[in-house]
């Protein structure tokens, strides 16, 4: 037993200089460094038992006394605590779930407090007492296992450890396997937490030491900075590409607008000019639906809705994309549809028709299948719809990555089709959004097959809430006055001439300065729309001044490019009647006019 005290004390003194020196060092925080710092703790206090216990031995106390052996129960159950943390510590290692993590420390809690509920003994010769019973047999059966569970985590993970620290880790396991036998055989030696003291040490130059651990952090931490930064340029050089693209078109189209005498010719033009425009405000929308997901200001609205007037416009939307493409478009939809589904007819609708224009840009012949299918339980509608394709397909190591933001493949391949890689991230969330799921089959060459399910609400009445059809405004607005304040005179122009073919009257300015003069002049006007982003005097401070001029009520609405998520509401706190983005969708404009020109 003396030279056991040796080993523990000798052992004991090492450690403590070693663990001073080691939390004196800055470290890096993860889950491995704490579990080592415990393990560096555990070993203290059970060195610190195992000397405490001999020393009471030698003093002459009583070996039946309560309080001695609940002390070597604590010293029995030591080596326990060391084994289970240090399989944790490989846990960590091998990157193993939080989830895993908790409920092995909920059964080692379990396991720790029925340990101390069991007997102790002591069997005593030659001045020494060895303990023996049915704790300590549990205690070194427990160790044992420990011992092979942290083989086969190493042998099983092989691939997730690195060299440097695969190679330390089988030394010590090697060297604690060899501890636990000599310990068991001689237990008086004391053994056991003396190579626990060592392997802690040994860790923290193979594994644990702070300066490799920092240098390996710094060197991922660049890695990841070199990845965000070559993602962003790539990022950057797509949106170029895609926002040149429909800008080149509407720039050239209109030099040979303004040299064409022909008005067929003029309006043939003047038409690609709008699908050009329309692809830009596409791509603009994309990034626009992406920042409001991500700010958690997209709301998702449920209203009364016919489906298979949603379709028909899916159907015919596809078939305008489609064009000249030698493409079949296939259209299945079930029969047993409900007339009326309760939900966000917009979201799904988008949903939809992403998946359908993908299958159109990367399809360039073969076919198209729209499937529509239902399945239906306690009032609940599940809508599967899958759009099929013969397109170029998706390898299987990319299918995962699918769903992420600005993600394209083989874009030397795919360099002249359009898109921004957002489509699917954003159909994603907004399938997270609306409890729905989507499922991809794909064969690389030979086509896609996207699947997705949304569960709708059957509405069993006639419904009040329908999708509405385009209408022209049927109250009469002609002779009604408008101001237009806008600091850019194109701006101005394309509102006025937009206004013109309703008929109304219209005044332009071109700062907010001039549009109160108008104001504190006398003139009246039915409804005044306001640019925000002006120099001086924005739009909202415009506003608030014209807000302080006696007898003021005319509505004012927010006309402005700044349609970033949660502009809208923003500007309704800040008084604005309503609210309009640019560029003007003719619809929207038409709903304001006759909200506020009744």
């Amino acid at each position: 037993m003396d030279i056991g005290v040796y080993f523990s004390s000798s052992a004991l003194i090492i450690l403590s200089i070693f663990a001073l020196r080691y939390y004196l060092k800055p470290r890096i925080k993860n889950i491995e460094t704490e579990i080592y710092s415990k393990l560096l703790i555990v070993t203290i206090i059970g060195l610190g038992l195992e000397i405490l216990t001999c020393v009471w031995f030698k003093m002459g106390v009583n070996i039946d006394d309560y309080v001695y052996k609940f002390f070597s129960k604590l010293t029995i159950s030591y080596y326990f605590v060391w084994s289970a943390l240090f399989y944790n510590y490989l846990s960590a290692l091998c990157k193993y779930s939080k989830k895993r993590q908790k409920i092995f420390n909920i059964i080692f809690i379990l396991i720790y407090i029925v340990l101390l509920c069991l007997p102790i003994d002591f069997s005593k010769a030659n001045n020494t007492i060895t303990p023996i019973g049915l704790m300590v047999n549990v205690v070194y059966a427990l160790c044992f296992i420990f011992t092979i569970l942290d083989i086969y985590l190493c042998i099983r993970n092989h691939k997730r450890l690195i060299t440097s620290k695969l190679t330390p880790l089988y030394a010590l396991l090697i060297l604690g396997s060899l501890d636990f036998i000599l310990g068991v055989v001689s237990p008086q030696l004391f053994l056991i937490g003396y190579v626990f003291a060592l392997i802690i040490i040994i860790m923290f130059f193979t594994i644990e030491n702070p300066d490799v651990k920092m240098i390996e952090q710094l060197n991922i931490a660049r890695e990841q900075a070199e990845k965000a930064n070559n993602a962003k340029t790539d990022f950057l050089s797509n949106m170029s590409h895609e926002i040149r693209t429909p800008l080149n078109a509407i720039d050239g189209f209109s030099q040979l607008i303004l040299e064409e005498n022909n008005i067929d010719v003029i309006k043939d033009e003047a038409r690609d000019i709008m699908a050009a425009s329309q692809n830009l405000l596409e791509i603009v929308n994309g990034i626009l639906d992406i920042s409001k997901i991500e700010a958690n200001k997209l709301e998702i609205v449920k209203v009364e809705y016919e489906p298979r007037k949603i379709f028909d416009e899916l159907v015919k939307l596809t078939k305008a994309r489609i064009g000249e493409k030698p493409l079949e478009f296939r259209v299945n939809i079930a029969e047993d549809l409900p007339t009326y589904l309760n939900g966000d007819y917009v979201r799904v609708k988008q949903v939809i028709l992403n998946l359908l224009t993908n299958a159109v840009k990367y399809t360039k012949e073969g076919f198209i299948e729209l499937n529509v299918s239902t399945v239906k339980k306690d009032n609940v509608c599940r809508l599967i719809v899958s759009v099929k394709d013969s397109g170029i397909g998706i390898k299987k190591d990319n299918i995962d990555k699918l769903f992420s933001k600005f993600e394209r493949f083989d874009l030397e391949k795919n360099m002249t089709i359009e898109g921004t890689g957002l489509g699917l991230a954003i159909t994603k969330k907004l399938l997270d959004l609306m409890h729905g799921k989507i499922v991809v089959d794909s064969v690389y060459g030979k086509g896609s097959n996207f699947t997705v399910s949304i569960d709708q609400k059957i509405v069993n009445k006639v419904s009040t809430a329908k999708v509405v059809e385009e209408e022209k405004p049927k109250i009469s607005i002609k002779g009604k006055k408008v101001l237009i304040v806008d600091d850019n005179l194109i701006n101005l122009k394309v509102a006025g001439r937009l206004l013109s073919t309703y008929k109304i009257t219209t005044e332009e300015v071109s700062s907010g300065f001039e549009c109160i003069n108008k104001i504190e002049e006398g003139n009246k006007y039915d409804l005044i729309l306001m640019d925000d982003m002006m120099p001086k005097l924005s739009g909202v401070e415009t506003f608030k001044k014209l807000q302080e001029i006696e007898g003021f009520n005319t509505p004012v609405i927010a006309l402005t490019a700044n349609a970033i998520a949660g502009m809208k509401e923003n500007y309704l706190k800040q008084g604005f009647n309503d609210y309009i983005s640019k560029p003007i969708d003719k619809k929207e404009l038409e709903r304001v006019l006759n909200t506020y020109l009744k």
